[in-house]
């Protein structure tokens, strides 16, 4: 199945919706990116306020600000907006103004520097010189390098992701493996708790958790892929 598509043409997010024949309640799962052009992220916002809860992203919390590590993950997507080719702009959704009640499961702040301390040196090193090389490249780059085939996502795990996952298991818990077992203990209990309700959950995060919440959710409760649409990201 294909999250995220990247063409010659440009690059769409599939909006994904969920049912389970023994409960009335469905998921809607909205992949995100974190640089787009403003049409998705208002065609996404349009669509929210049709949502009875809205599950959201989002490291925060706690009593530490921002660290210097989120920071700068932040900001090796936040320099696109300064490439002037690439024309887009970052994710800024006011769930606050939808009306619509809103679960944040993600970590804190202090849990994903836990989790950061016990990625092996070696590996956190690697990643703090490859970061100024990110950022370079999406302040300076085309819209072809940009959006590589490389931004593609389905619900099987790339060749990549696999040996990402072997080569730092610790890594891999810190960015992915933690954060998607938070959200679906939410998922699990919105299921639990309102199931037998005909309401529609919103489920708006990153593109790379939402394979881990279709097989999650398909394991646990039955629920399956019943439709899908597509929201166009960005031109190429």
């Amino acid at each position: 199945m294909q999250i995220i598509e990247v063409t010659d043409l440009g690059v769409r997010s599939a909006v994904i919706r969920l049912r389970c024949k023994d409960s009335a309640l469905q998921f809607v799962l909205y992949p995100m990116i974190h640089m787009a052009k403003p049409a998705f992220y208002a065609a996404v916002t349009s669509r929210l306020k049709h949502a009875d809860v809205i599950v959201i992203e989002g490291v925060g919390g706690g009593r530490r600000r921002n660290s210097v590590l989120t920071s700068a993950l932040t900001l090796s997507y936040t320099a696109l907006r300064f490439n002037r080719k690439a024309q887009l702009v970052e994710q800024d959704i006011d769930y606050g103004a939808l009306g619509v009640p809103v679960v944040h499961p993600d970590v804190s702040h202090e849990e994903f520097a836990t989790g950061w301390r016990r990625v092996p040196l070696a590996h956190r090193l690697m990643m703090w010189c490859a970061l100024p090389v990110v950022v370079v490249a999406r302040l300076f780059g085309g819209t072809k390098m940009i959006w590589s085939r490389s931004m593609e996502q389905n619900d099987l795990p790339s060749v990549e992701a696999e040996q990402a996952a072997e080569w730092s298991p610790q890594l891999e818990a810190a960015f992915g493996g933690d954060r998607d077992d938070r959200l679906l203990e939410a998922l699990y209990r919105l299921h639990e708790e309102r199931g037998g309700e005909p309401i529609e959950v919103a489920v708006v995060y990153g593109a790379a958790h939402v394979p881990a919440v279709v097989y999650g959710l398909m394991r646990r409760y039955g629920y399956r892929p019943r439709s899908a649409d597509w929201l166009t990201v960005a031109d190429v």
